[in-house]
């Protein structure tokens, strides 16, 4: 007989399962991703860093899970939700099952709930606090939940320090720098890491460059102190505006060095440039939103994971390159004269569509550019591409 669980959320509403992964119970941001695969990459996404995943695709773990797909050194998120998970690992690249996967690192997860209902009520009422616990946490594998346990797993669920106000970077960022294993030399790029997924540096490494990662709070002398040709701002979790000693480095830097960011670096980037970001109603996470490029007037169909975004508004040194189509917020701004830019969604695709591979290569077109390739002027390099 499977073990039951619940999720109680911080108003009430009361979701009954079966437990699943490591036993026991867990708290955080209740929020949902519709990609139909990538659950591991999902799983070791440090922008989860706080959060309860809903998967809205009914079947996970399948194709079981592997070293190759980790975006970091382990999961992150609070915990995992979806209508069935597979106790078998079927896929010819699995190494052990996500059961196994989950138990190992202590992910407490949850199955047998009508995801779709929960899905609709975050859509409709946006994102909010939960609590999943599973039977053996409260008093062992056959208790049955009553009233007064749901009442207190309410409670826990709204004394949750809320993500909204909080720098989480601190906690998945890397302690010390390191250099990323590539044989390639010359173009050497200092990343700041946030969060970053591996995939990340995987590609840039791909491409020629030679990357040093440095931890979120490195200064601008310190950067600069490694003499590298292009700065890259990594995702990461949290709010954006908390990280305000990463809002006075990027600032500080900002002209001196080609820059690309993603994701929670494209927020820091308008933050230190004085702009604005708001806490969205339940966020974009998933393989499959649509992105109108504004420069090409082409649609990238796009993987993302963002709880925030830039208040197009507030941009005064930048100009937006990208927007969703979903919702018209923006996806992407490059700066009027510096060669800086930034995208909301993750080019990488690990896991999700290939269509925007191209900005790792734009990034080293800029570098190159910014150190003389061409010799034409940087800010009219980048007046000419914007088309001011």
């Amino acid at each position: 007989m499977k073990e039951r669980a619940v999720l109680v959320l911080e108003d009430g509403t009361t979701y009954h399962g079966y437990a699943f992964g490591s036993r026991g119970k867990t708290v955080g941001e209740v929020v949902f991703n519709t990609a139909q695969t990538g659950y591991q990459e999902t799983l070791t996404d440090p922008s989860y860093n706080g959060q309860i995943v809903v998967m809205t695709y009914p079947h996970q773990g399948n194709y079981g899970v592997n070293v190759f797909d980790m975006e970091s050194n382990r999961p992150w998120v609070r915990g995992f939700v979806a209508r069935e998970f597979s106790p078998y690992a079927a896929g010819p690249r699995a190494q052990q099952s996500l059961a196994e996967f989950m138990e190992f690192y202590g992910v407490t997860g949850l199955e047998g709930i009508d995801t779709r209902a929960l899905v609709r009520k975050i859509r409709e009422g946006g994102v909010l606090k939960g609590v999943i616990a599973h039977a053996s946490a409260l008093g062992g594998k056959d208790y049955r939940f009553n009233e007064a346990d749901l009442k207190a797993l309410q409670a826990e669920a709204r004394s949750w320090t809320d993500i909204d106000g909080r720098d989480m970077t601190p906690e998945v960022s890397t302690p010390l720098p390191y250099a990323y294993p590539t044989l390639k030399t010359g173009r050497r790029i200092v990343v700041m890491d946030f969060g970053i997924k591996l995939s990340q540096v995987k590609y840039m490494a791909e491409l020629g460059f030679e990357p040093i990662v440095v931890p979120g709070k490195t200064t601008p002398a310190q950067i600069m102190a490694l003499e590298p040709q292009g700065l890259f701002v990594s995702n990461g979790p949290g709010d954006p505006s908390m990280p305000r000693y990463a809002h006075d480095t990027l600032w500080k830097l900002m002209g001196l060095l080609p820059t690309f960011g993603i994701c929670l670096g494209h927020q820091m980037l308008a933050l230190a440039a004085g702009g604005r970001t708001f806490k969205m109603k339940f966020g974009h996470r998933g393989a499959n939103h649509p992105v109108k490029n504004l420069l090409t007037g082409k649609v990238e169909i796009t993987s993302q994971n963002h709880g925030y975004a830039v208040d197009p508004d507030s941009l005064k040194e930048f100009k937006p390159t990208h927007i969703n189509l979903n919702d018209g917020t923006l996806e992407g701004m490059a700066h009027v004269r510096y060669p800086v830019f930034s995208v909301q969604y993750h080019p990488e695709a690990s896991p999700g569509p290939h269509d925007s591979i191209y900005l790792f290569r734009r990034f080293l077109e800029e570098v190159e550019s910014f150190h003389g390739v061409t010799g034409m002027p940087v800010e009219k390099q980048q007046a000419d591409k914007l088309g001011v």
